[in-house]
């Protein structure tokens, strides 16, 4: 019996019989390759039929590579992005015109022949033959669908597009034998639809429905007459008949597509003729490919959206897997956003930032106990011309951000707070805050040598000012922002329990490493994100529970003329801190907002905690905050930490000194008063912290708002206070409870700014000790 192929069709003999006259032929008839001879028939002819019988029996189909549309989570329209702009749709759904004249100037005996034209062939041949070179081709749709399919696959590789377009006759006898499965498999009316799906008809515009919509701005079913025929001659060299480049040409080649038309019968000539006299008719759209055409503002949103889905294991096992899913597209993204919220937040920055001023803002919103995404901006545009970057401010170097993030002032403050009281500290926890002092050393680390401030030329750290001196207690040294406590407070604990809690928080720096065992953090000397932030400081309005930031809600791809669900990445959620801590916290911040340094930023209408930030030279400010139920970081800045916010006018203001409360607040305000309009208002579970004793106020220290200097900062204490407190405080009748010998913190009894006491040689047990934290610079912050 004859030898059958591994696809169970013809055996090799049969094959040969059937293609000895067909398939080399129809390779003679490629550009560039003339039959002068029969002789060279037989030599071409000679071993191909057995490279025939060896080519794979079937061919699958391409996922054809389509747009993918990423919705907000109403499902509104964000933006659509592609690697190439197609939309595949059923033969139902494009023009009966547009089937008639793509059969007519590319096929017109498709209805007639099989997968290959014998006598199309033989016609090619004659006519080449007798002109020498390559004057006609033979090629049918079906043929030419085969094509496509090996072009499709290659998708952007130059070689592998090199290898499916070369004009050899291994490549040719390999579509002839994938033609006849497919007409075998398909029918006529699939293949048709097929390949107006797939066919590039310019101007970025892959398929006849994203044609349509190119240079109509209508859907393929709504083609007319002419309008068909224009797109029909496009095909065969889109970039010569380019319509929008070179009206004349293209008008030519479609009054050649409506006289061949007229020619096999699809039209009468006299529809022909009127349809030759009318003008093209176009309506071009732009292609609006990718996030810089997002709407609501939120093309960096998008971004990050694309770099989540093209890092996230769940999309597929290695960068190069998720790359492939994405660029084949067909997605249709549901995500997080919020309408209301972005739209809010856009309208804020708007309002307070120009895009032309020297320095940028950014704002992140976030959901509490969820890690959802709901808002991103920032005042200078996506784009590459001048005042837009490609940078996203809101998020880490790994999503499209900033390589480092941005030093976060005072902001940090909060997250040593947490870890102190987690510990065991009280919000009653007293220090006494000198206007400045030598940051304490040693500091305990993390099973590593401790840190020690250098003997010689000691870092020193001092409050934003002079009236601000303390002692302070916890609420309000968080209330005006006092760098001398928190230095004090984590040299008392540690940088261990620091570190600890950020971790659990999942505080890294922008560039995606962990925060440094120094004693700076504390005042926030590292650079951090504001997706970073808002997300931390949701913690705290979740009563402790830290969720992973999530943008995506759901994914469905199209295949073929079926649609499925892919598996997304989930939020996941985990305890950083004790409720008791977070509601502590949220009772500390909540006084920030009351009478503290954040008063113009607080919401009237609802619970809400915050807190400012400003680094030193005034190169960045922050205000992050929240309410129970959303979380928001603002930051506003120079991306290369080259401004100093000072003399400088901000959205046609002018500041003399740029604060947290005075730029970044009022962003947040606006921003989050827009986003919360019309959702519930739950309140904070709040702790009790008694109030400090009696005596004026110290004033307000964060962000330069001063105040008066008229308390009593005399304390009666216990034993050790009555002994050393005119040293540590300078006060009158002794130092505050559980005081300290000081360190560099004291002075002289009785003067306004205090001295320098040598540091004690021993230890006191318990909380009877202080002033031993340390920092990585001067001054190391502003409020």
């Amino acid at each position: 019996m004859p030898k059958k192929s591994s696809g169970g069709g013809l055996s090799a003999t049969q094959q040969a019989a059937k293609f000895l006259g067909v398939s080399v032929l129809a390779g003679a008839v490629m550009a560039g390759i003339a039959l002068p001879a029969a002789g060279a028939l037989g030599l071409a002819a000679k071993g191909s039929v057995k490279g025939f019988d060896e080519i794979p029996a079937n061919l699958k189909s391409p996922q054809l590579s389509q747009r993918t549309t990423i919705l907000d989570s109403q499902g509104n329209q964000i933006a659509t992005v592609y690697s190439r702009d197609r939309t595949v749709v059923d033969l139902k759904d494009i023009s009966p015109y547009m089937q008639k004249s793509i059969v007519a100037i590319e096929d017109s005996r498709f209805y007639k022949h099989g997968a290959i034209d014998l006598k199309g062939v033989l016609r090619a041949v004659n006519k080449n033959a007798q002109s020498g070179g390559v004057a006609e081709g033979a090629s049918t749709l079906t043929q030419q669908l085969v094509k496509n399919y090996f072009i499709e696959e290659a998708g952007d590789d130059p070689t592998k597009v090199a290898q499916a377009t070369q004009q050899t006759l291994g490549r040719k006898v390999r579509e002839l034998k994938y033609a006849i499965q497919i007409e075998e498999k398909l029918g006529k009316k699939k293949i048709l639809e097929n390949y107006l799906n797939i066919t590039f008809f310019g101007e970025q515009a892959y398929g006849v429905e994203a044609a349509s919509q190119r240079y109509f701005s209508k859907h393929a079913k709504d083609l007319n007459l002419q309008e068909s025929a224009l797109l029909a001659g496009i095909v065969q060299s889109p970039s010569r008949y380019d319509p929008v480049n070179d009206e004349a040409e293209a008008t030519k080649r479609r009054n050649i597509v409506l006289q061949r038309m007229a020619e096999v019968g699809d039209i009468s000539p006299a529809e022909a003729d009127r349809a030759k006299e009318a003008p093209l008719g176009l309506h071009v759209s732009r292609p609006k490919n990718g996030c810089i055409t997002a709407s609501r503002g939120a093309a960096f949103f998008c971004k990050y959206v694309e770099h989540v889905f093209l890092n996230d294991p769940v999309f597929g096992k290695t960068a190069e897997e998720r790359a492939k899913v994405w660029n084949k597209g067909g997605l249709t993204i549901r995500t997080t956003l919020d309408p209301q919220a972005q739209d809010s937040v856009q309208a804020s920055l708007k309002e307070h930032v120009n895009k032309s001023d020297s320095v940028a803002a950014a704002s992140t919103l976030v959901e509490p106990g969820t890690g959802k995404v709901l808002a991103m901006g920032q005042s200078k545009p996506f784009g590459y011309g001048k005042n837009e970057t490609e940078y996203n401010f809101s998020v880490d170097r790994a999503w499209g951000g900033s390589n480092y993030g941005f030093p976060t002032g005072s902001t940090f403050k909060p997250f040593v707070a947490a870890a102190a009281i987690e510990g065991g500290k009280p919000a009653t926890q007293e220090y006494s805050a000198p206007y400045k002092m030598q940051y304490p050393s040693p500091v305990q680390r993390c099973g590593s040598l401790p840190y020690r401030n250098s003997r010689t030329k000691p870092e020193t750290v001092e409050n934003e000012n002079e009236s601000e001196k303390g002692p302070y207690r916890m609420k309000e040294a968080m209330a005006k922002s006092i760098n001398t406590y928190f230095v004090q407070l984590i040299s008392d604990i540690g940088l261990c329990p620091v570190v600890k809690m950020t971790d659990a928080m999942h505080v890294v720096q922008g560039d995606g490493s962990k925060l440094p065992e120094t004693p700076s953090i504390a005042l926030g000397a590292i650079g951090l994100s504001p997706l970073t932030m808002a997300e931390a400081y949701a913690t705290f309005a979740s009563r402790g529970m830290y969720c992973t930031p999530v943008a995506i809600e759901s994914i469905t791809q199209k295949i073929d003329d079926e649609e499925r669900s892919l598996p997304v990445p989930r939020s996941t959620c985990s305890r950083a801190m004790s409720e008791k801590t977070a509601d502590t916290v949220n009772t500390l911040l909540r006084g920030v907002i009351d009478s503290g340094t954040g008063q113009e930023a607080g919401l009237s209408d609802r619970d809400n905690a915050g807190k400012t930030g400003t680094t030193d030279e005034r190169k960045n400010a922050w205000f992050v905050g929240y309410t129970p139920n959303m979380s928001g970081a603002v930051w506003v800045g120079s991306a290369r930490q080259d401004v100093q916010m000072t003399s400088i006018s901000i959205g046609g203001v002018y500041h003399p000194v740029v604060y947290g409360a005075d730029v970044p607040g009022p962003i947040w305000k606006d921003a989050m008063t827009g986003a919360l309009s019309g959702k519930a208002a739950p309140d904070f579970n709040l702790i009790d912290i008694p109030d400090e004793g009696n005596g004026d106020d110290h004033g307000r220290g964060d962000d330069g708002n001063g105040g008066n200097d008229g308390r009593n900062r005399g304390r009666t204490g216990g034993l050790i206070g009555g002994l050393f407190g005119g040293l540590t405080d300078g006060g009158t009748t002794g130092g505050a409870p559980g005081g300290t010998l000081g360190g560099t913190t004291g002075g002289t009894a009785g003067t306004p700014t205090g001295g320098t006491v040598p540091a004690p040689t021993f230890t006191l047990p318990g909380n009877l000790t202080q002033g031993q934290g340390n920092g990585g610079r001067n001054g190391g912050t502003r409020r």
